[in-house]
């Protein structure tokens, strides 16, 4: 009777598991960031390849120094952008302070995404600023969710990580978790990713203050691509496409 009942559990939990190995299976994922999606070994690398690894087909953009409401307006980063797509190896890198942005709009009817991540922090927290400009950043923000919202399409947004203090880009811990925590609050109907549980305080080293080495690239992407399948597999986040049947695979 045990054996049996043992066994049942057991075939539950691996079925469980292949159904959260599945999650992203034959979807389509939109993601768009900011500088941290730009350089050839940052996210745009170690994010795309963890979600492809997931067998979703990727779309990935970044914009340096856009902020949320960019994507809806087509405004350009002012220090280069970048996109990789499905197998690519590399991203196609453009340090050109004149390219042209890209719109969330134009690049949902180009890629017909089920899933639109967004990761947008950095550059909107107002370092170096007395005080978190909440309602600056509310607008961007509410821009963004909404220009998504209308096109019914899922979305996950990640906020920052702790960073170095004491750099050029004044960035503090106490900050990054006062942004950390009003992205949290802000982002509906996007479920929320917060990278600062990633990582302690001072883990992750950095480059200039802000962004990360590449060994801690490739923790960030890591752990944003497990909290994204977990959200999918669980069912927190419903991002429709097609995929094969787990039914028909058992």
């Amino acid at each position: 009777m045990w054996e049996k009942s043992h066994y049942v559990r057991a075939q539950g939990t691996d079925y469980g598991m292949f159904i959260m190995n599945m999650a992203l299976a034959g979807l389509v994922l939109l993601v768009i960031g900011d500088s941290h999606m730009v350089a050839p070994n940052y996210l745009i690398a170690s994010l795309h390849d963890e979600l492809t690894s997931q067998q979703a087909i990727v779309h990935s953009y970044g914009s340096c120094g856009a902020n949320a409401s960019d994507w809806v307006y087509g405004m350009s980063g002012n220090c280069g952008q970048a996109e990789r797509h499905a197998q690519e190896p590399k991203a196609l890198v453009d340090f050109n302070r004149t390219a042209k942005g890209w719109t969330v709009k134009n690049l949902i009817d180009q890629h017909r995404p089920n899933l639109i991540i967004v990761e947008q922090g950095d550059t909107m927290a107002g370092f170096g600023h007395p005080t978190l400009p909440q309602a600056w950043i509310y607008g961007k923000v509410r821009a963004l969710t909404s220009a998504i919202k209308a096109q019914n399409i899922a979305c996950i947004w990640v906020g920052p990580t702790w960073g170095s203090e004491g750099s050029g880009y004044m960035k503090t811990h106490a900050r990054v978790k006062e942004m950390s925590d009003f992205l949290a609050k802000a982002v509906a109907p996007c479920e929320y990713i917060d990278s600062t549980a990633f990582s302690k305080q001072g883990e992750w080293a950095t480059t200039d203050g802000q962004h990360l080495t590449t060994n801690g690239y490739r923790a960030w992407g890591k752990g944003i691509a497990e909290a994204i399948v977990r959200l999918v597999g669980q069912g927190q986040v419903r991002a429709e496409g097609n995929r094969p049947s787990p039914v028909a695979q058992r």
